[in-house]
């Protein structure tokens, strides 16, 4: 049985809410921090407007992932020895950016995230394995910003993976996805259950 609480926490000048879940039994598990799609846990749009400052501003991004992270940390049961980052769409993107800035992960995993950065040199900093999952005709993430991701990791020096699915695009995890009514924006089971498979295979070898 899992328990779960909401959580309050201050970060980027607002107060931030989560939701914290904690597995019965009274030993320390791994911390896994689970970053949510760009219009936030209940589809408020107004979100959608601050991904271009975050995506812009990748220092401001690190420091609210860091705020989530320091939190998830303060929880008495969480290994801090075994952390790892994860996230879908925009969150993807977060957790890699986590990464990025050298937060002590054993693991950052990217579903359908954005892989583009503008600080690509600060690669050098992860000390954890990065895995990206992404879609083949995700046009959100194009074949230009995939080969990127992988000249940035190779050059960083990262324990790196970029798993490409044929036959999906962007948001194949979210079964509402086909709500958003968009061109490119799927729900895709084959790939949802494909990829939840790999991020699981990497949490095995990491947390051994």
């Amino acid at each position: 049985m899992v328990t779960t609480r909401d959580i309050s926490y201050e970060a980027d000048g607002r107060t931030m809410i989560g939701m914290l879940a904690v597995p019965d039994g009274d030993g320390r598990r791994p911390g896994i921090l689970v970053c949510h799609e760009g219009p936030g846990l209940d589809d408020r749009e107004q979100m959608m407007a601050r991904i271009g400052e975050f995506r812009a501003d990748p220092l401001r991004a690190r420091a609210v992932g860091l705020a989530g992270l320091d939190v998830l940390c303060a929880e008495p049961r969480t290994d801090r020895d075994k952390l790892a980052a994860i996230g879908y769409c925009f969150g993807g993107t977060l957790s890699l950016e986590l990464a990025r800035g050298g937060a002590d992960l054993k693991a950052a995993v990217g579903f359908h995230a954005g892989l583009g950065t503008t600080r690509p040199e600060d690669a050098r900093a992860i000390t954890g394995k990065v895995l990206a999952l992404i879609g083949a005709d995700d046009p959100i993430v194009p074949h230009e910003q995939r080969r990127a991701f992988e000249e940035e990791m190779t050059a960083g020096g990262v324990d790196w993976q970029l798993v490409v699915y044929g036959g999906a695009v962007h948001s194949f995890t979210n079964e509402r996805a086909a709500n958003i009514d968009l061109p490119g924006i799927e729900y895709h089971e084959p790939t949802d259950r494909r990829s939840w498979q790999a991020m699981l295979d990497l949490f095995a070898e990491v947390f051994e």
